[in-house]
């Protein structure tokens, strides 16, 4: 891959810029262990990729309805009760740190390359993250403002029309095949995984 070639780099944000694992792991581990449940961190990762992907289905909601329904699958699941102020501690997990050293600092030493992030999320809550990131992103794509949520091609191409590029000038970096791989490479974006 010839780096130079491009002129923009995209980032998903939440498990590629963002340590998201150690955020949401503890909160649902807590709730699990408070009714008397336990789980390996692996199954609860796949349960809630499984969980989100179902909540994410169909007509968009914001992603704090997403989160909700999550808790909620978990209550049903495990028999427990999902009370609104669970859900809500999920929501003020988002925003974790930062991993050290990410891509996009890396990518803004380049004064060439237009950076942005497109990322599932919610506009409200990637304000509270963008504050870790300690990067100016020219575009910022989020759930909410496309309408939909990443697998889908049109996240990738709000943030391609943005930075008005084609889409062979776009390089994509995402720490998911499902959400960041797979949609990207389907419009002839490259990627990073």
């Amino acid at each position: 891959m010839e780096f130079e070639h491009f002129t923009a780099i995209s980032f998903d944000c939440y498990g590629t810029l963002i340590d998201w694992e150690s955020g949401i792991l503890p909160v649902i581990r807590a709730l699990l262990t408070g009714d008397g449940q336990s789980l390996a961190d692996s199954a609860i990762l796949e349960l809630y990729g499984e969980f989100e992907a179902e909540a994410e289905s169909g007509p968009y909601r914001s992603y704090r309805d997403v989160l909700e329904a999550v808790v909620r699958a978990f209550a049903d699941r495990f028999h427990f009760e999902a009370a609104p102020k669970k859900s809500g501690h999920c929501t003020n997990r988002t925003g974790v740190a930062a991993f050290c050293g990410h891509g996009a600092c890396a990518a803004r030493t380049t004064e060439a390359l237009q950076v942005a992030v497109i990322s599932n999320i919610d506009d409200s809550l990637f304000a509270e993250t963008r504050k870790n990131l300690g990067v100016e992103f020219e575009v910022v794509v989020t759930a909410e403002q496309a309408g939909s949520y990443k697998p889908s091609i049109n996240n990738f191409q709000m943030a391609q029309h943005r930075l008005a590029i084609a889409p062979d000038r776009l390089l994509h970096v995402g720490q998911s095949v499902y959400h960041d791989v797979v949609p990207a490479r389907a419009l002839g974006i490259a990627t990073v995984w």
